[in-house]
């Protein structure tokens, strides 16, 4: 009788009912994996807990078990990586990333132009805003010496720095770098940020600058 009872496979093609899927044998952590597999950028443990219906302490434990299961087996010491991609924990969320090992051979799929290297004036304001934020275009012109209009512009559209407000006293919009920006960099908030600034021309004296002096 349980045979007779038994509810059929689906079919290729055919979506299971969400909970469903959920309730099947390790069918929590193929539900996270589907969410990470399709993801732009970071997701937070809360946002994924919430997704399917369980603490958050208990999936932070399934995502683990995740990345130490893509990293794969430990032989002589060392890890041997099974897969061509890995779960990493940035900029406050996961993500699935390719491994830096196969970025050769990743870089030849790539479009033309999705890659572009930002250019030493686009570095030396993006190090500006990193390291001041937030901070108004005109305190970054002042620090740079030159119009960053344009620059600022550019960073904006790459979603490597973001409006967050006004300044009280001028009106000014006030610039931050995002999350994209952390997680470009492999580093979890501002606070890890290497100290590059004297290896950028012209930005030698960088935490000279403060606010009375512009």
């Amino acid at each position: 009788m349980e045979a007779e009872n038994r509810q059929p496979e689906p079919m290729m093609g055919e979506s299971l009912d969400t909970r469903e899927a959920l309730e099947r044998p390790g069918g929590v952590r193929a539900a996270l994996e589907a969410v990470l597999m399709v993801v732009d950028e970071p997701v937070p443990e809360e946002h994924l807990a919430a997704v399917v219906g369980l603490p958050t302490a208990a999936v932070r434990k399934l995502l683990n078990e995740l990345a130490r299961e893509y990293d794969g087996y430990t032989r002589d010491g060392g890890t041997i990586p099974v897969r061509g991609f890995e779960l990493r924990q940035l900029a406050g969320g996961w993500r699935v990333y390719s491994r830096a090992a196969y970025s050769g051979i990743v870089s030849q799929f790539v479009v033309d132009g999705q890659t572009a290297r930002l250019t030493q004036a686009a570095l030396e304001t993006l190090a500006v805003i990193a390291y001041r934020q937030p901070v108004s275009r005109a305190r970054v012109s002042a620090i740079r010496g030159v119009n960053v209009d344009s620059v600022v512009r550019t960073l904006a559209q790459r979603g490597l720095i973001e409006e967050v407000g006004t300044d009280p006293v001028s009106g000014a919009f006030l610039y931050r770098t995002t999350a994209y920006f952390l997680e470009r960099l492999g580093i979890g908030s501002v606070e890890e940020l290497p100290q590059i600034a004297q290896h950028l021309p012209g930005l030698e004296n960088l935490h000279d600058f403060d606010d009375a002096s512009l």
